[in-house]
């Protein structure tokens, strides 16, 4: 069979901190660290954006929300349209408690399908940034300022890992398997577009953070970087639709090295925000 290339336009990036609302859609171009696929490949819409703060990526948010049905359906059973929605911050925007999470993190699995993994890390965190810099977690005194959230107050990330995998359930069903639609995140301080640093290697270029989306075979569909945005305090949106619901498991390397090192030169500490998913249905 004869093999295409394709992927999401690269880095796209505000320009400039007074250009916040530069932001765009965009759709699958062919490159040469795209994904490999099939003759059988259907490009996705994909939104993406990056700038110095929230509002830089609200309304891309916004518009895939919106794209998804509009409906935020929290932590209802199964319904057959609208998204659901992960802000990590424990059922109140006030929260500045540390969580620690075993790996599987399963919290979410039975209320909203989704089930966490990292394959060579320890656990995930839940916290505000004071809470990722401390002793118990990455030990970093410098996370408390280069990262901010996006929905207010706390971030979420692996430990041990720079790799989470994001795997879809029926919600309120248990432990059914299923695909969904469409996955987006928001990432906190992408700082490098090209992945320049010491990371996964994609073709001729090492990725920063990049997202990859697989289908229920363990086909890759599609993956792409992550938009970035210089300094600290910036933050980036990743998402993408399909016509159909073809994601079983989403792949997300957040930076090129596990958190813990200074996030300086080549190093690209990332944390993440905000899961945003179409309606995981029953098949």
């Amino acid at each position: 069979m004869k093999k295409v290339l394709l992927t999401a336009g690269l880095a796209l990036v505000v320009l400039s901190v007074s250009f916040p609302s530069a932001v765009r859609r965009v759709y699958g171009q062919v490159d040469e660290s795209a994904t490999t696929t099939g003759a059988d490949f259907v490009a996705p819409t994909v939104f993406q954006a990056a700038g110095p703060s929230g509002a830089s990526i609200q309304g891309i948010v916004t518009q895939y929300q919106t794209a998804l049905g509009g409906k935020n359906n929290g932590n209802d059973g199964s319904h057959t349209d609208g998204f659901r929605q992960i802000n990590w911050d424990g059922g109140s925007t006030t929260n500045l408690t540390t969580t620690l999470s075993p790996n599987p993190f399963a919290g979410f699995q039975a209320t909203r399908g989704a089930l966490f993994t990292t394959p060579d890390g320890t656990g995930f965190v839940q916290a505000p940034p004071s809470g990722l810099a401390a002793d118990n977690v990455f030990n970093n005194p410098s996370y408390t300022t280069i990262f901010t959230p996006f929905s207010a107050s706390r971030l979420f990330s692996a430990i041990g890992s720079n790799i989470t995998d994001v795997t879809f359930f029926v919600p309120g069903a248990g432990n059914v398997p299923t695909t969904t639609k469409g996955f987006a995140a928001v990432f906190a301080d992408v700082d490098q577009p090209d992945g320049s640093g010491p990371g996964e290697k994609r073709g001729n270029r090492k990725a920063s953070t990049l997202v990859e989306y697989f289908g229920v075979n363990g086909e890759l569909l599609f993956s792409s970087l992550v938009p970035a945005a210089p300094g600290d305090g910036s933050l980036s949106f990743f998402g993408v639709i399909f016509p159909d619901a073809r994601i079983a498991r989403v792949r997300i390397t957040s930076g090129n090295v596990a958190p813990g090192p200074d996030d300086v030169g080549k190093i690209d500490v990332v944390m993440m925000d905000d899961f945003i998913y179409a309606e995981p249905k029953a098949q």
